[in-house]
Formats: C-alpha cells, sequence, structure tokens
C-alpha cells in the first residue's frame, strides 16, 4: 500500500477540526478579502520552503502548560485515561524544529505570516484538558453523536476530557475577542490500530470573521463573501505546501459550518482528502458574543499532510527518537522524502474469544487495552473472522495482532511475553472467554 493509499484511510481526516481535525486555526484590523482577491500575492508555483520553527513577534502566543499524572488519571468513575496516554502529553512533537509536525505547521504559519501579515495570531500551547461543552456543545455537536461516547473519547470525568480537536478551543478565544487565529495542538481520541491510525495526533486549524465593512464593500450576502474568501485563501495554502496541483472543493457536511466542503488535491495518481472547512454556524458566533457576523473556518490534521509530503509510511515513527529518523528532517526543509533505513519483520499472534453477552465489548477498548500493554511494539489489530454459534446464539470474534519494532528485532520470548498478558488483559478486564 502506497504512502498515499495510507493516508486516504486515516481516520483523522476532517471531520473539520471540530469532530476530528477539527490533531492538534484570533484578530487585528484585517485588509478586507474582496480587495485581496483582486491583488493575492501567494506563491503560486512549485510550493515553499517553510521557515524556521520559532515564535514571531505579534504573531504566536504561547505559554508553558505542565499536566501533572493527578491531573489526568483520576479514580473517578468516568475516567479512562491510561499512563500510555498521559505519557505522550506534553511531548509537543507540534513546538520542536526539527520535527515533521512542526515543520508543516510552520510551513502553514508563514503562508498566512506572509500574506495576510500580522493579522493571525497563532496559538500552539493551549490546555489540553477541556470542558464537555468547549468539546462538544461550543460547536454544536449533537448530543447523541458517538464522538461523545467513553469508547472514542478519553474523560478525566464526566465533565472534562482530553481535547478531541483543538475547535474545543475555538469558543474561548471568540469570547476574548479574537476574531482571526490558528490553533495547533495535540488531539486524543481512542482509535483502531494501524498505520495510519494513533491515539495521539495533531491538528491545525483557522478561523476568520469578516467585519461588517468587508461584506458592505463587496456587495455579496455575508455567506457568499465568506464562502469566496475561505476557497481562494485554502487554494493558496495548499499550492504553498503542494505545488502547482489539481484540487476541487466539495460539498460536505459539518454541524458547525453551513456551508461546508472538503477540499481534496489530486496527488500521486489519486484525488486525497486534505482538509475540512467552512462557514461558521451563526449560533457558534452569537453564543461567544459576535452577535450577526459571519465567520469562515479550516481544520486540517498535521500527521496527515506530513504522511503525505514526506512519504512516512507509518504514523508511529512521528514519536521514534530514532537517529535514524530524526536526523532526515531540518526546520524550513519541505521537500524531504524519509528513507525507509530498517525492516524489522513483524510477528503475528492470534487471540479468539467468546463475547460477553451484555454488549460491552468493543474494538477500541480492545485496541486500548493492546496499546496499555505493548505501546508502540503493536502495529495493527485486525479483526479476521467473526461468528456467531446458531444454536447458543454466542458471537467470537478472532483478531490478529501484529507486533513490529520501528528500530529492532523482536524475540519470540519478549513477543510470547506480551501476547500472554495481552490475553490474560481480555480475560480480567473484558470479560470476554478465551478460546
Amino acid at each position: 500500500m502506497s504512502v498515499v493509499q495510507a493516508v486516504s484511510r486515516l481516520g483523522h481526516a476532517p471531520r473539520m477540526c471540530h469532530l476530528h481535525c477539527v490533531a492538534s486555526v484570533p484578530g487585528r484590523a484585517f485588509l478586507p478579502y474582496w480587495r485581496l482577491l483582486q491583488g493575492f500575492s501567494a506563491n503560486r508555483s512549485g510550493g515553499a520552503q517553510a521557515k524556521p520553527c520559532r515564535q514571531q513577534k505579534a504573531l504566536t502566543t504561547s505559554s508553558a502548560v505542565t499536566v501533572s499524572r493527578e491531573d489526568v488519571i483520576t479514580n473517578n468513575q468516568a475516567n479512562n485515561v491510561t499512563d500510555n496516554i498521559f505519557q505522550k502529553i506534553g511531548v509537543n512533537l507540534h513546538q520542536q524544529p526539527n520535527h515533521p509536525i512542526c515543520i508543516i505547521k510552520q510551513a502553514i504559519v508563514e503562508y498566512f505570516e506572509a500574506n495576510y501579515p500580522g493579522r493571525f495570531t497563532s496559538f500552539d500551547d493551549l490546555y489540553p484538558i477541556v470542558s464537555t461543552k468547549a468539546n462538544f456543545d461550543d460547536v454544536l455537536t449533537p448530543i447523541d453523536h458517538v464522538s461523545r461516547n467513553p469508547n472514542d473519547t478519553y474523560y478525566v470525568d464526566k465533565d472534562t476530557v482530553l481535547r478531541c480537536h483543538t475547535s474545543a478551543h475555538q469558543a474561548e478565544l471568540l469570547r476574548k475577542g479574537e476574531k482571526s487565529f490558528l490553533v495547533t495542538g495535540d488531539v486524543y481520541r481512542r482509535d483502531s490500530i494501524d498505520a495510519s491510525h494513533y491515539p495521539v495526533f495533531h491538528q491545525m486549524e483557522g478561523l476568520y470573521v469578516l467585519s461588517d465593512e468587508e461584506i458592505e464593500a463587496s456587495g455579496k450576502s455575508g455567506t457568499q463573501l465568506a464562502s469566496e474568501d475561505l476557497k481562494f485563501v485554502l487554494s493558496g495554502l495548499t499550492k504553498h505546501l503542494f505545488g502547482d496541483v489539481e484540487m476541487k472543493f466539495v460539498d460536505a457536511y459539518f454541524p458547525f459550518t453551513e456551508p461546508s466542503y472538503e477540499l481534496e488535491i489530486f496527488f500521486q495518481g489519486e484525488w486525497l482528502e486534505v482538509l475540512g472547512c467552512g462557514v461558521t454556524q451563526r449560533q457558534i458566533l452569537e453564543e461567544a458574543g459576535h452577535m450577526g457576523k459571519t465567520a469562515w473556518a479550516f481544520g486540517l490534521g498535521l500527521e496527515r499532510l506530513a504522511m503525505v509530503l514526506f512519504d512516512i509510511p507509518d504514523i508511529r515513527l512521528f514519536w521514534s527518537n530514532d537517529k535514524r529518523f530524526t536526523k532526515q528532517f531540518k526546520q524550513g526543509q519541505l521537500r524531504n522524502k524519509f528513507k525507509p533505513y530498517s525492516k524489522f519483520p513483524p510477528c503475528y499472534k492470534d487471540v479468539s474469544f467468546w463475547l460477553p453477552s451484555d454488549d460491552s465489548f468493543t474494538e477500541n477498548n480492545l485496541c486500548e487495552q493492546v496499546r496499555g500493554i505493548a505501546g508502540d511494539l503493536v502495529e495493527e489489530v485486525k479483526l479476521i473472522d467473526s461468528f456467531t454459534h446458531p444454536k447458543k446464539q454466542r458471537t467470537s470474534h478472532c483478531y490478529r495482532i501484529a507486533y513490529r519494532s520501528m528500530e529492532r528485532s523482536l524475540t519470540d520470548g519478549e513477543i510470547n511475553g506480551l501476547q500472554e498478558q495481552t490475553r490474560k488483559a481480555l480475560a480480567e478486564e473484558m470479560h470476554v472467554e478465551l478460546r
């Protein structure tokens, strides 16, 4: 499978930033976009060289954030945060200058700074623990939406979560008076295990509130102007990152924007979804104190872009400290391609069991158990067989677990030990009956 094919399956693709991308996007006097449409000077050639990942005066707002284990792992009945997840908090790959995630983040920040200097404020160190109101209600997530389920989200308690998307900060920033901003951060979602899914990833989103003067001068409705501005700005950003590629905006549905679009590019012979975007729902703006205003917003996953731009085949590599990986990337260099340095063989182990009768089993819970034991040594967990006994009416699942280190060969004894721990945990914690 090619990197593009793997990324096309990546579950961190736009639910825009709000429900997904919502990874992991505040304001000043702004040159009206209707005038920028007439004289935009974005780089429309073969892409860009990102500048060093540094803070810029009047552009980036960042502060030290410290999260203790007691902040996220508690005895609260609703708590489902694991040590494996806690250990990722504060790593901040998006702030490490030579890391692919930071390189892409900075390329995007530089695009906005170069073409709209001083207009957008960039936040990249906001506190990752947020209220359920900020994470869900403020972005109009339906009360019955699957993302609210503890099977999908890491809950600290019933009213507090690890942010599922950077849009969890949108209403807060709007209430503080910010009107044009970028937000980057690590986001957390319980997910499956394969080359393109990881429970911690990085998102970036942007929002811009149009002024009444811009709308009046354009002679268009606020929604029409916002849609045109949004498409123009994001077309320039896409060319900045990918070069002169073919692209299209496809109608989509998000509860927090209307109209909504997904931006796709034709890249390496395939159509690839890059980001989600749209005109912000008026209710979101008004509840944040911006009465009668119109805004546009977009959200994207940084891992998704980095895997494509740098040809990185496995999402686990972003967390590697192996110098054979880290030395391949330099701040400001957006065109480097990852060169595989080793290919250790995988080790496959199957586990079969009868599901509990209370319907409590979920695949995400299974993956959490496996990750908690094997960490990044597990490459994939895949359902390979399922059947229901015709007489007993009991359902059996068989999962194949692929173990593979990105850095070394694994021993039989090591894998057998991990597999035995996994089987024990499934029986004791998930109440399945092993076969």
